[in-house]
């Protein structure tokens, strides 16, 4: 059999968030069960480039595969390749941008139905790019969310954000000012910018909010603030392991002796129930994603079925 080619058209078409909810959540609990095995990404420099490379085994799916991608100045190109575990076959070469935008929110959605508060309703949400309208997805169709405030440094980036995401989240999203007023009095706040620096106060968080903190995964980057690590009672991320190679959210307030990696929890415990992601109503809760290939071998994986059954893709000659 033809490995595959499966283009971003072909994604698009066929996936969207709710299958997307599903399929990451199946990710951390096997990942708990020890049925899936995710090796932290690694990176490349060259002049101008950079090469970026995941991979993970998702034995309850009889797949392994990885993720590769290259970042430069004129943008990102990014691929997922699946292969079959028992003959060792490439299946499929799937384009993985949108893919990829889809599991990031899907992560923050599984991390917000076991941490978030069950009557959170006002999110507080940073960044109107492709990952920011993931994310919100996500949130809306695992909270009853009734009113989103948003901002990025781009006013009227933001307001055409705002009135896109109203109509495709059918609630009512409005463009933000002010970044402590977009965190303060909020249920749910998500950050996800590509900012260097932290983009709120951590003293205008209410008692109760859960943060998914998606938009850094680099040593250099940043998107919260010391306060807001020392007020969060739960901290939770994708993995631990990869979040202390290249969560810069975390790396020096634990060199500073603010926080401890013994003290967080890996999602996949949360979701076996291991460990709580919520004791209380009043506690703030922090989940810190930040990415993983064992996700985008089991969306991959989807997206292959989906592919065959549909007869989407070309065959390659291999």
């Amino acid at each position: 059999m033809a490995a595959l080619y499966i283009t971003e058209d072909d994604v698009r078409s066929i996936m969207d968030m709710e299958k997307s909810l599903l399929i990451i959540h199946k990710v951390f609990k096997e990942l708990a069960s020890g049925r899936a095995i995710n090796e932290p990404r690694q990176r490349v420099r060259a002049p101008g480039i950079m090469l970026h490379t995941m991979s993970a085994a998702n034995e309850y799916l009889k797949y392994v595969g990885w993720k590769s991608y290259t970042t430069t100045k004129t943008g990102a190109q990014f691929h997922v390749a699946i292969y079959d575990q028992e003959t060792g076959e490439m299946r499929a070469l799937i384009e993985g941008d949108f893919l990829g935008q889809l599991r990031t929110g899907a992560a923050s959605g599984v991390a917000t139905e076991y941490m978030a508060r069950p009557d959170s309703k006002v999110v507080g949400l940073f960044g109107a790019g492709l990952q920011a309208r993931t994310q919100l997805q996500a949130v809306c169709l695992t909270r009853k969310i009734e009113f989103v405030s948003v901002y990025s440094r781009d006013f009227e980036k933001c307001s055409r954000f705002a009135e896109e995401m109203t109509e495709l989240c059918d609630v009512e999203v409005k463009a933000s000012h002010s970044p402590d007023e977009t965190a303060a009095e909020k249920d749910i706040v998500i950050c996800a910018t590509t900012s260097k620096a932290p983009l709120f106060d951590g003293r205008v968080l209410d008692e109760g909010t859960h943060m998914n903190v998606v938009g850094s995964n680099h040593r250099s980057r940043r998107e919260i603030d010391r306060t807001t690590i020392k007020r969060a009672d739960v901290i939770v991320c994708d993995d631990i392991e990869q979040c202390k190679l290249e969560a810069g959210d975390f790396i020096q307030p634990v060199d500073e002796g603010i926080t401890d990696w013994r003290l967080m929890h890996n999602l996949c415990e949360i979701v076996a129930e291991r460990q709580t992601g919520r004791a209380t109503e009043d506690q703030v809760t922090l989940f810190k994603s930040v990415g993983l290939a064992v996700e985008d071998v089991a969306m991959g994986v989807k997206v292959y079925e989906l592919a065959l059954e549909e007869g989407l893709g070309v065959d390659l000659p291999f």
